[in-house]
């Protein structure tokens, strides 16, 4: 038995940007995104067709925390309404944010006693977000959490609620045209661990795995373009086509191995989070193939027959990225690795692989 369920309405193609004042209807809304040039001007195209939002909140930062998101709430709070509506444009970091708005009320404290105790509920918000992503990478147009930070503590929570869904997801590839080659690499990467993860995890199912076996392959197929070519729409729509079907993919698998060992890392290295959580792929990939017989056959759809190129193929990929696949070339020391492995797959990511801390250790990579 098995089942599948993801209630957000999909807008996707070049200029359903300009579709966003059709789905907010007239409602008071909230825009949330970046404090930088480039989304001042998407700003302003946004309030041409949708009218001027009740509210700005633009301080978001890569990695939402406490401390950032505790005056994110408190703004938030100044001009929230009951039928307000948020509409999130930017990044992960943005549409994550805008999920823990979506959640308070009064302020951020109610969001925080839950990340911290999980009780306190019934005391959270509810108000709907559009999500508008100008990154292919982090599905969370498509999910139903957000990852939080507590830097002080040296803390990642993840705030997971249905209501977190966005009721809309407008991905318009056009609004990715201006992004960096390193950023390009590191958001896709995300992507491209998401399905994988989805494929070697516990929850996955025959509708996951179709998203994550389209998705995967391609990614790989054509990053490698992209790179080399960062104005073409076309392999920016096929990428961001890829992620939003990565994102359907762990919306109801969750993720594994790869991005539980990855927070710590983020939180002491500061490498950035889709860097963080691919580079161990081609080692769980390793440590995986020849455990179940279901995912050696949607990795074959991916990889082809032979399973041991695989690992070679994948490793080669992200080597011609020029992402290193070797942990201490981001500041992870060999004990400290085995040790972070460890606790990775004892964690609540880690529990949904279907592999093993045996096989993991004997394909351990520094």
């Amino acid at each position: 038995m098995w089942t599948f369920e993801n209630p957000v309405e999909i807008r996707f193609g070049k200029g359903v940007f300009d579709s966003v004042g059709d789905i907010i209807r007239g409602r008071s809304f909230c825009l949330v995104t970046y404090n930088e040039s480039y989304f001042k001007t998407l700003a302003n195209r946004l309030i041409g067709t949708a009218g001027k939002p009740a509210s700005i909140i633009n301080n978001i930062t890569p990695n939402p925390n406490f401390n950032t998101l505790t005056e994110s709430c408190r703004q938030f709070a100044d001009s929230a309404t009951e039928d307000m509506v948020i509409v999130a444009l930017g990044g992960g970091s943005v549409i994550d944010a805008a999920k823990v708005l979506a959640s308070s009320n009064s302020g951020f404290a109610p969001v925080r006693e839950y990340l911290e105790t999980g009780a306190g509920e019934k005391r959270l918000g509810a108000y709907p977000i559009i999500a508008i992503p100008t990154t292919a990478g982090t599905g969370s147009e498509v999910t139903r959490w957000a990852t939080v930070w507590d830097t002080k503590s040296q803390k990642k929570y993840s705030l997971s609620r249905h209501a977190l869904y966005p009721t809309h997801a407008v991905i318009d590839p056009e609004l990715m045209l201006e992004l960096p080659r390193e950023l390009t690499i590191s958001t896709a990467l995300d992507a491209l661990s998401h399905a994988l993860e989805s494929i070697w995890n516990r929850n996955s199912n025959p509708v996951s795995a179709n998203h994550a076996v389209f998705a995967a392959t391609e990614i790989m197929k054509t990053l490698p373009k992209l790179v080399n070519d960062l104005q073409n729409l076309e392999l920016r729509s096929r990428v961001a086509r890829a992620s939003l079907f990565a994102g359907l993919a762990f919306s109801n698998t969750r993720t594994a191995l790869a991005h539980s060992v990855s927070y710590p890392i983020t939180l002491k290295y500061q490498v950035p989070h889709g860097l963080a959580c691919s580079f161990s792929l081609p080692m769980v990939l390793a440590s995986v193939v020849g455990e179940d017989d279901t995912c050696d056959a949607n990795l074959r759809r991916i990889f082809g027959d032979d399973l041991d190129k695989a690992v070679t193929e994948l490793d080669r990929f992200l080597n011609g990225l020029d992402v290193s696949t070797k942990a201490s070339s981001y500041g992870v020391q060999v004990e400290e690795w085995k040790e972070l492995l460890t606790l990775a797959l004892s964690g609540e990511r880690g529990l949904n692989f279907i592999g093993t801390h045996e096989r993991v250790m004997e394909n351990f990579k520094i």
